[in-house]
């Protein structure tokens, strides 16, 4: 099986092909031509999931999928959660963002946050929703160097690195974007 995922973000793409069975193959933006930027104009991280995908099958007619994922902070009152990419500015900078992040959260004794990730399917005219939270905490400086986006300051509750330090292959098996694609794989296989 082919399958278009709505993004162009590599980092997304192999840590999502790594949880894939081999008999599922993505297919990227890029691959189906569309080059543009998808609209993310929605006010939930679910609306953005359900646009994005809604998008590709709508233009391009394919079966697909898209996700959209926040860190949401609890003393940030679940800030910046669908603001998340582009926290700190339309420039998307992922460092900008992380200290921004660090700089709110500076004088507040609660760092409690989790990462949640919403898939959304489009296949054969059907429609399915997928979500993947993990709780943690974001710490007082940056570690690590795999992942990105937030993936320095945050630590996953149980764990003592951050995501940034882990492998790929440890992330993914239990991250946001883990959980909700192994049910999206759980549906497509069966």
């Amino acid at each position: 099986m082919k399958i278009v995922f709505a993004s162009n973000n590599k980092n997304k793409i192999k840590e999502i092909q790594l949880l894939l069975p081999p008999t599922i193959q993505i297919l990227s933006l890029e691959d189906i031509g569309c080059l543009e930027d998808i609209p993310e104009t929605a006010n939930t991280i679910e609306g953005n999931a359900i646009q994005k995908a809604n998008y590709v099958t709508d233009k391009y007619g394919y079966d697909c999928f898209a996700d959209d994922t926040g860190l949401e902070i609890q003393a940030l009152g679940g800030e910046p959660g669908v603001y998340s990419a582009r926290y700190a500015g339309q420039q998307r900078d992922a460092n900008d963002n992380m200290d921004k992040v660090l700089h709110n959260l500076s004088d507040k004794a609660s760092r409690k946050a989790n990462f949640k990730t919403v898939i959304c399917l489009n296949l054969k005219g059907d429609q399915q929703v997928f979500t993947g939270i993990i709780d943690g905490e974001i710490i007082t400086e940056k570690k690590g160097t795999n992942g990105f986006g937030y993936d320095p300051i945050f630590v996953a509750e149980g764990y003592t690195k951050t995501f940034a330090e882990l492998s790929l292959e440890e992330k993914a098996a239990i991250s946001h974007r883990g959980l909700a694609v192994k049910k999206l794989i759980r549906f497509l296989t069966q």
